[in-house]
């Protein structure tokens, strides 16, 4: 009887694209587990840098299309700029305002009311910047981006700076050299503005660094390395503080202390590029992977189960990392003292391991579990106590 539950629970996962999964317990977690993902824009070639505006919708670069998409609930997607001169990451100004990284350029611009176009910098010391990636628009109106340099035009050939920096455009226009970093990518402050993350994409490492003057940035502390082989790419942060990190095929949820919260799981065949708040009521966190856009309102509303007790029932966890090779964790929460039994089958029903099969205290429980000797593939692990039976799929991958 179990082996049937085990492949029931299998066919409602499989037709499932995205997986929300909490990394952590309960009271600690402000993501929804029955948040749904919706892919709302397809054939796009290279999406990145979205940003929402009240009556405006979602703008998106596509990178390699050379054009900058418009989403709106009632119109879908339409062409905004064609040609943008490959720009990819997007904000506004508190005049409402777009400015770019246009990387075909190698310039900072803010498109005007009229149609023209502004550079705000194109160079440091009078050499031209790699290849201005994300950026952010602070409340004195100064820009902070970031310039890594894997899309120079032309190559690695036309680099004229020795470096990959982070830098300020002040409103007087003046470029400042904060920090450099081996490649700069992501870019987001705390709400409050006294801190400002940058990720580094090839370490996939965040970085946090203290605001001083509103125009400096000193104290760069290593916040939360990245447990997957992947580029850690676009950020935003939350009302709350916590870091929305894109990398491989994920969304990484750090809180400002540098703790995982939790991670939204795209299919394993797509890169997560950024990822931007949106919506009416800015709770929609729209996501560019692969070759569409997607969105989900990822938190936890009406009752704060952040401050709640722990559950009532027994609660299984997404394992993670997933994919994973070879082990993995898995997680589950008991809430009073039970005898439980933990296996894992492959997908025909086979049984392939018991992990537990005895009596645990309550509370949560993370057991680790190596696939060494096990070939690529979907594999169930299930939970029983009881009258109570869950289960879940995981993807080992070698």
């Amino acid at each position: 009887m179990r082996h049937n539950s085990v492949l029931f629970h299998f066919l409602i996962y499989t037709f499932s694209f995205f997986t929300l999964i909490n990394t952590q317990n309960v009271c600690q977690s402000i993501l929804d587990p029955d948040a749904e993902v919706e892919e709302i824009a397809t054939g796009i070639e290279q999406p990145e840098g979205p940003v929402w505006k009240d009556g405006s919708g979602l703008l998106f670069s596509d990178i390699k299309g050379n054009k900058i998409y418009k989403w709106t609930e009632e119109n879908g997607k339409q062409i905004f700029l064609d040609p943008s001169d490959s720009t990819n990451g997007l904000t506004y100004d508190s005049e409402g305002r777009l400015i770019a990284g246009q990387m075909g350029l190698r310039r900072i611009v803010r498109f005007e009311d009229d149609g023209s176009q502004t550079s705000l910098a194109d160079k440091y010391e009078g050499k031209r910047f790699n290849s201005p990636n994300d950026l952010i628009v602070k409340s004195d109106g100064s820009v902070f981006f970031t310039d890594p340099d894997f899309n120079i035009p032309g190559g690695q050939k036309n680099k004229e700076l020795s470096f990959n920096g982070i830098y300020r455009i002040s409103t007087e226009g003046n470029v400042q050299l904060l920090a450099t970093l081996t490649l700069p990518n992501g870019i987001c402050f705390s709400p409050d503005e006294k801190k400002l993350y940058v990720n580094d994409s090839q370490a996939h490492k965040i970085y946090v660094w203290d605001v001083t003057d509103d125009s400096t940035i000193t104290n760069k502390k290593l916040l939360y390395t990245i447990p997957v082989w992947g580029y850690a790419d676009g950020m935003k942060t939350d009302k709350d503080g916590n870091i929305y990190c894109t990398c491989s095929s994920a969304v990484w949820v750090i809180s400002s202390s540098g703790e995982l919260i939790g991670k939204i799981d795209l299919p394993s065949n797509v890169s997560a590029s950024n990822c931007a708040w949106g919506g009416t009521d800015s709770k929609t966190l729209f996501i560019t992977a692969g070759n569409a856009v997607y969105k989900i309102r990822p938190l936890i509303t009406g009752v704060d189960k952040r401050n709640s007790i722990q559950p009532e029932k027994l609660k299984l966890f997404q394992n993670y990392p997933n994919p994973f090779n070879p082990s993995t964790i898995l997680n589950f929460y008991l809430p009073s003292r039970s005898f439980i039994i933990l296996e894992v089958y492959n997908i025909t029903g086979e049984k392939i391991d018991t992990i537990l099969n005895g009596i645990l205290q309550k509370g949560s429980h993370e057991i680790h579990w190596s696939a060494r000797n096990l070939a690529s593939g979907i594999y169930i692990y299930s939970i029983q106590s009881g009258k109570f039976f869950d289960s879940k799929k995981m993807m080992l991958r070698k």
